[in-house]
C-alpha cells in the first residue's frame, strides 16, 4: 500500500517549490481574476443596491418614529445585522423571527427603544415577533 502512495507524496522540496511558484504566479492570478471580475462586479452592485434600499427604508422608519439623528448609527447597525441575518445567511420564517428578537433584545439592552427596533423589524423586513 505504501508503494502506491509513495508516487502521490511530494518528498522533493524542489517539486514543492515549483508547484507553489506555478500556483502563485501573479500573471495566472490576474488572468483568473480578470475572467471573474465582470460577474463579481454584478454581484457587488446587486448587493450594494439591496443594502442601500434597506438603509433608505430604515431611515424613513426612523424619521417617522421621530428618532434623533445622533442615534441613527446604532439603529442602522441593528438594521444591517437583520439584513445580514436575512440576506447573507439566508435565514427566514420563524428562525428569522427568533434571530431578530435576539438582536432586538441586544440593541434594546444597549439603550435603543424597543418600539423603534420592532418597527424596523416589521416595516423594513416584514417580520413579526416570534411566536412563543
Amino acid at each position: 500500500m505504501t508503494a502506491n502512495l509513495k508516487g502521490v507524496l511530494m518528498t522533493d522540496p524542489n517539486q514543492r517549490r515549483m508547484n507553489w511558484q506555478i500556483k502563485t504566479d501573479t500573471g495566472r492570478m490576474k488572468e483568473t481574476l480578470d475572467a471573474l471580475r465582470p460577474d463579481m462586479l454584478k454581484h457587488y452592485e446587486a448587493a450594494t443596491a439591496s443594502l442601500c434600499e434597506m438603509e433608505v427604508k430604515a431611515r424613513q422608519t426612523l424619521n417617522a418614529a421621530g428618532v434623533h439623528t445622533i442615534f441613527y448609527v446604532a439603529y442602522l447597525n441593528y438594521a444591517r445585522q437583520l439584513y445580514k441575518l436575512s440576506r447573507q445567511q439566508g435565514i427566514s420564517g420563524e428562525s428569522f423571527a427568533m434571530g431578530a428578537q435576539v438582536l432586538l433584545d441586544k440593541w434594546s439592552a444597549r439603550g435603543l427603544e424597543s418600539a423603534v427596533l420592532a418597527r424596523i423589524r416589521t416595516e423594513v423586513f416584514d417580520a413579526s415577533a416570534p411566536t412563543p
